[in-house]
């Protein structure tokens, strides 16, 4: 598939038969990313650092390092060091932009950056390891006890499973689907920014998709939900996988029935039909209100997609 957005996937051999064996760990060749409070550990060069799986400063992790699959250059795994406290202050943790970055003392010339800061850098397979890192590490931090009993689970299958001692139940990593549309009426695009969004931040409506319900269904609600606006007919173009928790967000496009805009405030701050040589100056960073979309997200890339008719060509989303 063209790599149009990143944490596209297929570049890593995910080997399943492999999760429920710990000799994998004994392979000279392992290599773990280092993650603390859902940021990356990278270097100079923005890559993720690679460490020995028994590199003392992985004392800090809660729980066992978990297997993400096999590369050309050996296993990988990822390891949360989720009882790490660093001496820089962290307050900006959770934000929307968190620009901040922290050293650990055992890579001193590292740091833990914002993974959503690394996206446009990001090569396939690095991109794969550390949206599926960061996803399954965010189920362990989530799901530490049983549903059923309220025991604390224990991690089993390199990481794919959470097995309760009590019970005996079994629980498995989810992944919680989210559409996210390019609703258009005759030359314009429905964009719209959260209250809680930069000054200038617009994208393109999203929400997570209901029990018993369909993607065509989830994009007409949203839409509804958020702007009152009416959605007909509706296609999905593709897919990117969001780990900020643990989503898959699918990428749609739909028509639009009607124009008027009611915003419910709870959900957005402004919404707003802007035509798509609007949306050629956004893009190019030129408009006076509207910022560029976020480099590496659907979003920017469903949007760059209709402004270049190119939005329903299988052959541009390789499909």
């Amino acid at each position: 598939m063209t790599q149009h957005f990143s944490f596209i996937s297929g570049a890593l051999d995910r080997a399943a038969h492999l999760r429920g064996s710990d000799d994998i760990k004994q392979d000279a060749s392992a290599r773990t990313l280092v993650l603390w409070r859902g940021k990356l550990l990278t270097g100079q060069d923005d890559r993720p650092v690679l460490s020995m799986l028994d590199h003392p400063a992985l004392s800090d992790a809660r729980e066992p390092s978990i297997f993400l699959g096999l590369t050309e250059d050996g296993p990988r795994f990822a390891t949360d060091l989720a009882l790490w406290v660093p001496l820089e202050d962290a307050a900006t943790i959770g934000e929307f932009v968190d620009q901040s970055q922290q050293v650990h003392p055992a890579w001193p010339d590292a740091r833990f950056a914002e993974i959503r800061g690394l996206m446009p850098n990001l090569s396939p397979l690095d991109g794969e390891m550390i949206v599926t890192g960061r996803a399954l590490i965010g189920w362990h931090g989530s799901h530490r006890f049983c549903a059923n009993c309220a025991t604390q689970s224990v991690v089993e299958s390199a990481g794919w499973v959470r097995k309760c001692p009590q019970c005996g139940t079994q629980h498995f990593p989810r992944t919680d689907p989210v559409v996210i549309m390019a609703i258009t009426r005759g030359n314009k695009i429905l964009l719209g920014r959260g209250p809680s969004w930069p000054e200038g931040m617009y994208s393109l409506l999203a929400g997570f998709v209901e029990p018993g319900e369909t993607i065509e269904s989830a994009v007409r609600r949203e839409v509804y939900e958020e702007s009152r606006i009416t959605v007909g007919p509706v296609r999905y173009v593709a897919s990117q996988p969001w780990p900020f928790p643990m989503s898959l967000m699918f990428g749609c496009y739909g028509e639009a029935t009607s124009e008027e805009i009611t915003i419910d405030p709870l959900e957005l701050a402004d919404a707003r039909w802007v035509s798509k040589a609007d949306v050629m100056q956004i893009l190019d960073g030129k408009h006076e209100s509207i910022s560029r979309p976020r480099n590496g997200a659907i979003a920017g890339a469903l949007i760059e997609a209709w402004a270049n008719d190119r939005l329903l060509d299988p052959v541009y989303w390789g499909n």
